[in-house]
């Protein structure tokens, strides 16, 4: 507050008492600027150890399971060579085994072939009075082969056919349709490249190096021309997959950002890749289970109402305000994610001491655990058991959220997770 000199009372005692409010005025607004700095402070703190956890935290840390798978091959490698090399009289004089690990190599598939070895003796003469030994019984014993990959070449014959007395036209066989016109792959060899790229995770270029080593070079361009066919023809498949989705009366979906070339700058984009998928196996449900995948450059609102257009039913999602369009016209519900309401809470309490936060997982707890024994029942009673014990459960946790964010700071993480909620 600025007051104007020619303003200010002449009176000592005024002057003291103007003086003395305005002390006091100015220090209310330092204890609230203070407040609000603090309140700021441990919004952002709270804001950075998420990023330090994201960054370094369990996640950056956790042994990757293919390199633990790694690491326990290398120490199973050694115990192996350990067990199977001789030593000393051992070489000469079989000594009894010790107990060997107990591996769990798994069981044989009954549907594989067999090819039976018979590993008989030479004379079935007996040493002792010459008489002809019987069998009595045999040791049996399976053992897993592998029979290499390997290419082959398929050579198909067309015989040609005319007839000697009218000599007109001539008689052959139409030639078997193929993925890619007057080329060498057959269908097999193409499913084979497209599963090694997309399933295995092998380049196309690490292929062309694994076939050059069976003496069969093949170009990465050649291979990329072959995936970019069998697409097209897949096509198909997919928008079949989309339309048995859409014919569904529930669905989960969820997007997340794929790094995508752009060659023109020399670096990446990001894009976006939507995931729609059905799976009621949990409670034996009729449909079998499925997922599809939609790439789009962006993630606006109308890219949801494209891909689901004509879908009718209960749309499980998360809270991106994109889903709130495809519930206008009524014909579609949104079922929000249990999932990503705890996710905010479970981030609090991993980074130090949430106590509202564990609260609020503790609660989220109890509906996980009526899912986990309603689970395989059929859809009628899961929903009279809903309404029995997770309704109440709910209107709990409502009013108990509520109560919390009327005494935390409106900026905080804290306050955010509940609203999310």
């Amino acid at each position: 507050m600025t007051t104007a000199p020619e303003t200010l009372p002449s009176d000592p005692d005024e002057l003291r008492a103007l003086l003395l409010a305005e002390r006091v005025r100015h220090a209310a607004e330092l204890v609230a600027a203070r407040s609000s700095a603090e309140e700021e402070i441990a919004r952002l703190r709270q804001i950075i150890r998420e990023l330090q956890r994201h960054r370094f935290g369990r996640r950056a840390e956790r042994l990757d399971p293919d390199q633990l798978a790694l690491a326990l091959e290398d120490l199973e490698q050694t115990l192996a060579a350990k067990e199977a090399e001789p030593t000393g009289s051992a070489a000469a004089k079989p000594a009894p085994s010790p107990p060997r690990r107990r591996v769990n190599r798994g069981n044989l598939p009954a549907a594989l072939p067999r090819e039976e070895i018979l590993i008989d003796v030479a004379d079935k003469t007996c040493p002792c009075c010459g008489g002809i030994l019987h069998p009595i019984g045999e040791d049996v014993s399976q053992r897993l082969d592998l029979i290499p990959a390997r290419f082959r070449v398929l050579v198909t014959r067309r015989p040609k056919y005319a007839c000697r007395q009218c000599e007109e036209g001539v008689v052959q066989a139409a030639a078997p349709a193929r993925i890619v016109d007057a080329g060498i792959p057959t269908e097999a060899l193409i499913a084979h490249v497209l599963v090694s790229k997309f399933a295995d995770h092998l380049p196309l270029y690490r292929q062309a190096q694994i076939y050059a080593r069976q003496g069969v070079d093949l170009d990465r361009s050649t291979l990329a021309d072959w995936v970019g066919r069998a697409a097209w023809y897949l096509r198909p498949l997919h928008e079949r997959l989309l339309a048995s989705l859409r014919a569904s009366g529930k669905l989960f979906a969820d997007e997340t950002t794929a790094p995508v070339l752009d060659p023109g700058r020399g670096s990446t984009k990001t894009g976006q890749l939507w995931a729609y998928a059905r799976d009621d196996r949990p409670w034996n449900g009729p449909e079998p289970p499925a997922v599809a995948y939609v790439y789009a450059p962006d993630r606006k609102a109308e890219r949801p109402v494209m891909h689901l257009q004509g879908f009718t039913g209960v749309l499980q999602v998360d809270g991106y305000a994109g889903y709130r369009k495809l519930a206008e016209g009524g014909a579609v519900r949104l079922a929000f994610c249990w999932a990503h309401v705890r996710r905010g809470f479970y981030d609090l309490q991993t980074g130090g001491s949430a106590p509202i936060a564990s609260e609020a997982l503790r609660r989220i707890a109890q509906l996980y655990a009526v899912e986990a024994e309603i689970r395989s029942r059929d859809s009628e009673a899961r929903r009279r058991e809903r309404q029995a014990r997770s309704t109440p459960l709910i209107a709990e946790l409502k009013a108990w959220l509520e109560k919390q964010l009327a005494v935390v700071s409106r900026k905080s993480t804290l306050a955010e997770a509940i609203r999310y909620a």
